[in-house]
């Protein structure tokens, strides 16, 4: 093993960079040379690529986003052009393996690459939706919860001087772990997510029966992935690559039902990419440092098809298939404890 890729794909996340820093230190470790991959599956495809150095990554572990880019790039979308040339482009950087750093989507891609082509990959799982199978937590969900719970504090401030009620959408493609967490701990007084059936009458009553009791005024979280009909709300019918669409209006949608059914002034706040910016928490970026020399090690030892996860305080290793085996939905043991406060 002379030289060891490394890519991240999908969205931006914190706590990618402390992954890229982990990779890299255990790879030079064991002298093998680490390159990155820039715009993830993109980048492979055109080969565009940096060399990736201990003297450059160690100083990165405290930044947010990826030093290497990223796009929504499927390289299965027109296979017939790109595998040729991400074979080709492998072998002209001498590159012998590849680590991919993504969610679902991401990780599929490697999964395919290595079971159909052959080419040795690893995965590291990454969403700040926490919903990916096989690992307890993804690193970013907690500085996304961090995030959504300081601005719920501050919107906190503007409810409560102008005595209205503020719906907040959070985000959450396919669960409602970011909504969840954050909202219990910013104390909502209601919280939706995509588990439970919205029922709107029931929480147009707990807004209300909270002002009889003399509140003066009211916080709502709920995902952007909530339906109040029967479909999803959406900014655009228009989908990526791996054909999702994107999400948003939920909260705005919410907010004139409540006012129209309580009289209650209701205005509404869509957090969208604030919850993915800023700073990795210590939590992530030790679990981004465990993660990335974890894959590292199975580079090193040959260990191909695999993916490094967290289960109870111990890094584990499963197959990289495991990530897309659907979508693990928030635990509703938690959720009940939120509940509690909505009666």
């Amino acid at each position: 093993m002379k030289r060891t890729a490394i890519l991240t794909g999908g969205g931006d996340c914190p706590g990618l960079n402390a992954v890229i820093r982990g990779a890299v230190r255990k790879l030079y470790n064991n002298n093998v040379e680490a390159v990155g991959i820039l715009e993830g599956w993109r980048g492979l495809i055109e080969g565009l690529h940096k060399p990736l150095h201990v003297s450059e990554t160690d100083d990165i572990l405290h930044l947010g986003g990826t030093i290497l880019g990223s796009s929504r790039t499927n390289p299965f979308k027109k296979p017939h052009e790109s595998i040729p040339k991400i074979k080709e482009n492998m072998k002209r950087l001498d590159i012998d393996a590849l680590i991919a750093i993504g969610g679902d989507d991401t990780l599929g891609a490697a999964a395919e690459l290595y079971q159909k082509e052959g080419i040795p990959t690893v995965g590291v799982p990454k969403t700040i939706d926490n919903d990916l199978h096989g690992t307890d937590y993804c690193f970013g969900f907690y500085t996304a919860v961090e995030r959504a719970m300081e601005c719920f504090d501050w919107l906190r401030d503007t409810a409560r001087s102008h005595r209205r009620c503020l719906v907040v959408e959070c985000m959450g493609r396919h669960a409602g772990w970011i909504t969840a967490f954050a909202g219990m701990a910013a104390a909502c007084d209601y919280i939706l997510i995509p588990e439970k059936k919205a029922d709107i009458e029931d929480l147009c009553e707990t807004l209300k029966r909270n002002r009889a009791l003399g509140k003066l005024y009211n916080l709502v979280a709920v995902s952007e992935s909530v339906k109040l009909g029967e479909s999803h709300i959406l900014q655009t019918a228009e989908k990526d690559d791996f054909g999702n669409v994107r999400l948003g209006g939920v909260g705005e949608m919410l907010a004139a039902i409540i006012q129209k059914k309580t009289g209650i002034e209701t205005r509404h706040v869509v957090l969208g990419h604030l919850q993915r910016g800023g700073a990795p928490t210590a939590f992530d970026r030790i679990l981004g440092t465990r993660y990335g020399i974890a894959a590292a090690e199975l580079i090193l030892k040959g260990e191909f098809g695999k993916m490094v996860a967290l289960r109870g305080n111990n890094i584990i290793t499963t197959e990289i298939d495991t990530a897309r085996s659907g979508y693990k939905t928030l635990d509703m043991s938690l959720f009940a404890l939120a509940e509690e406060f909505f009666k």
